[in-house]
Protein backbone atom coordinates (compact mmCIF):
# COMPACT_ATOMS: atom_id res chain seq x y z
CA UNK A 1 0.00 0.00 0.00
CA UNK A 2 1.38 3.36 -1.02
CA UNK A 3 1.22 6.17 1.49
CA UNK A 4 1.05 9.88 0.88
CA UNK A 5 1.49 12.65 3.41
CA UNK A 6 -1.18 15.31 3.24
CA UNK A 7 -1.07 17.95 5.94
CA UNK A 8 -4.38 19.68 6.54
CA UNK A 9 -6.05 21.82 9.15
CA UNK A 10 -9.12 20.86 11.13
CA UNK A 11 -11.25 23.15 13.25
CA UNK A 12 -10.39 22.52 16.90
CA UNK A 13 -13.90 21.32 17.70
CA UNK A 14 -13.79 18.63 14.98
CA UNK A 15 -10.26 17.58 15.92
CA UNK A 16 -11.26 17.12 19.57
CA UNK A 17 -14.23 14.94 18.62
CA UNK A 18 -12.10 12.95 16.15
CA UNK A 19 -9.45 12.42 18.82
CA UNK A 20 -12.06 11.19 21.28
CA UNK A 21 -13.59 8.82 18.74
CA UNK A 22 -10.17 7.50 17.71
CA UNK A 23 -9.33 6.85 21.36
CA UNK A 24 -12.66 5.04 21.84
CA UNK A 25 -11.85 2.89 18.78
CA UNK A 26 -8.35 2.22 20.09
CA UNK A 27 -6.56 3.65 17.05
CA UNK A 28 -4.42 6.67 16.34
CA UNK A 29 -5.99 9.89 15.11
CA UNK A 30 -4.21 9.36 11.79
CA UNK A 31 -5.69 5.85 11.40
CA UNK A 32 -9.14 7.09 12.36
CA UNK A 33 -9.05 9.96 9.85
CA UNK A 34 -7.75 7.65 7.10
CA UNK A 35 -10.59 5.22 7.79
CA UNK A 36 -13.16 8.05 7.81
CA UNK A 37 -11.90 9.35 4.46
CA UNK A 38 -11.90 5.83 2.98
CA UNK A 39 -15.47 5.31 4.20
CA UNK A 40 -16.61 8.59 2.64
CA UNK A 41 -14.88 7.78 -0.67
CA UNK A 42 -16.59 4.37 -0.72
CA UNK A 43 -20.00 5.88 -0.08
CA UNK A 44 -19.62 8.50 -2.81
CA UNK A 45 -18.25 6.07 -5.38
CA UNK A 46 -21.00 3.56 -4.61
CA UNK A 47 -23.66 6.27 -4.98
CA UNK A 48 -22.13 7.54 -8.22
CA UNK A 49 -22.08 4.01 -9.68
CA UNK A 50 -25.67 3.43 -8.59
CA UNK A 51 -26.92 6.61 -10.25
CA UNK A 52 -24.93 5.97 -13.44
CA UNK A 53 -26.44 2.50 -13.74
CA UNK A 54 -29.91 3.77 -12.82
CA UNK A 55 -29.74 6.59 -15.38
CA UNK A 56 -28.56 4.28 -18.16
CA UNK A 57 -28.97 6.13 -21.42
CA UNK A 58 -31.51 8.60 -20.08
CA UNK A 59 -31.44 12.13 -21.43
CA UNK A 60 -32.71 15.41 -20.02
CA UNK A 61 -35.65 15.40 -22.43
CA UNK A 62 -37.25 12.45 -20.61
CA UNK A 63 -36.89 14.28 -17.32
CA UNK A 64 -38.53 17.37 -18.77
CA UNK A 65 -41.46 15.32 -20.10
CA UNK A 66 -41.88 13.79 -16.65
CA UNK A 67 -41.73 17.19 -14.94
CA UNK A 68 -44.21 18.80 -17.34
CA UNK A 69 -46.74 16.11 -16.42
CA UNK A 70 -46.07 16.40 -12.68
CA UNK A 71 -48.79 18.06 -10.60
CA UNK A 72 -48.18 21.68 -9.66
CA UNK A 73 -47.83 21.22 -5.93
CA UNK A 74 -45.92 23.23 -3.34
CA UNK A 75 -42.46 21.81 -2.80
CA UNK A 76 -41.47 23.94 0.16
CA UNK A 77 -42.96 26.27 2.67
CA UNK A 78 -43.80 26.53 6.33
CA UNK A 79 -47.04 25.41 7.85
CA UNK A 80 -49.14 28.16 9.35
CA UNK A 81 -51.13 27.97 12.57
CA UNK A 82 -53.94 26.09 10.78
CA UNK A 83 -51.60 23.63 9.07
CA UNK A 84 -51.69 25.42 5.72
CA UNK A 85 -48.57 26.08 3.70
CA UNK A 86 -47.73 29.78 3.89
CA UNK A 87 -45.32 29.85 0.95
CA UNK A 88 -47.42 28.81 -2.04
CA UNK A 89 -44.58 28.61 -4.57
CA UNK A 90 -45.04 25.66 -6.92
CA UNK A 91 -42.51 23.86 -9.00
CA UNK A 92 -42.37 25.35 -12.48
CA UNK A 93 -40.71 22.97 -14.97
CA UNK A 94 -40.13 25.78 -17.50
CA UNK A 95 -37.78 27.53 -15.02
CA UNK A 96 -36.01 24.22 -14.38
CA UNK A 97 -35.40 23.37 -18.04
CA UNK A 98 -32.45 25.70 -18.59
CA UNK A 99 -30.45 24.20 -15.73
CA UNK A 100 -31.13 20.58 -16.73
CA UNK A 101 -31.17 20.55 -20.50
CA UNK A 102 -28.84 23.51 -21.02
Amino acid sequence: MSRTTYPFKLPNSIKKVAQRLAKEDGVSLNQWIAAAVAEKVGVIETAADFFKKRAGKAKGDGLMKFLRNAPQTPVWGRLGSRGRIQNRDSFDASRFKESVVG
